[in-house]
């Protein structure tokens, strides 16, 4: 994340108390951010996520921790930004299982200098994760498309890479580019129609014979 990016960004806030839930909303406000969604529902939380695409999603835990969980749950199967738990304490067993699901980050107390900062860290590791997992990505389809080539033209895996390296560089498009048009296109088209068996010519008395009968 750019410092301009980070420095105006579209926030989702969701708690279970109406109360605390304008508490923050006012604070996130005051640090310049936009407040795009603001959830107390569980089944209205992930919807929001995924229609509003939030910078950063904050999510009150609360004396009702399941019902803080099951939000954490639904933000991030939603979301592709980062999630941060905001604790009235310090609590290990509620950290370890808001890690499981998908928190980023947590902050206790929260003022509007920790809050800001919790932001800017969290920012920065989502930035570095996302890198990671796309470079996971852009790996699995280059090891797809190296299998296309080296079933359809009978080759080994050094070939098949030399083959997208070499179309690579004459078209001027990247590797993993190469690689996913590869992917999509076998996807889209009929397999291959089987080949007739090959005619047996080692039987001199069979290869003369054709089509006749007695």
């Amino acid at each position: 994340m750019t410092e301009q990016k980070s420095a105006h960004l579209r926030v989702l806030i969701a708690d279970e108390r109406q109360d605390r839930l304008e508490l923050l909303a006012n604070l996130v406000a005051g640090l310049g951010h936009e407040v795009i969604a603001r959830e107390i529902e569980i089944r209205k939380a992930g919807v929001a996520t995924a229609r509003e695409r939030p910078d950063v999603a904050l999510v009150v835990l609360g004396p009702s921790s399941e019902h803080a969980f099951e939000l954490i749950d639904e933000i991030v199967h939603e979301a592709a930004c980062p999630v941060i738990a905001l604790l009235s304490e310090k609590d290990p067993a509620y950290v370890r299982e808001a890690a499981k699901r998908g928190v980023f980050a947590y902050i206790v107390d929260t003022d509007s200098e920790e809050l800001q900062s919790a932001i800017e860290i969290t920012l920065k590791r989502f930035s570095e994760y996302d890198s990671l997992q796309g470079a996971f990505g852009r790996r699995a389809v280059i090891e797809q498309a190296k299998g296309i080539l080296m079933e359809r033209h009978k080759i080994d895996k050094d070939r098949a890479f030399e083959m997208l390296r070499t179309h690579s560089q004459s078209s001027g498009h990247k590797v993993s580019d190469v690689a996913e048009a590869i992917v999509e296109s076998y996807l889209l088209l009929p397999p291959p129609a089987p080949q007739p068996p090959a005619l047996d010519t080692s039987n001199p008395g069979l290869a003369g014979q054709g089509g006749k009968s007695d």
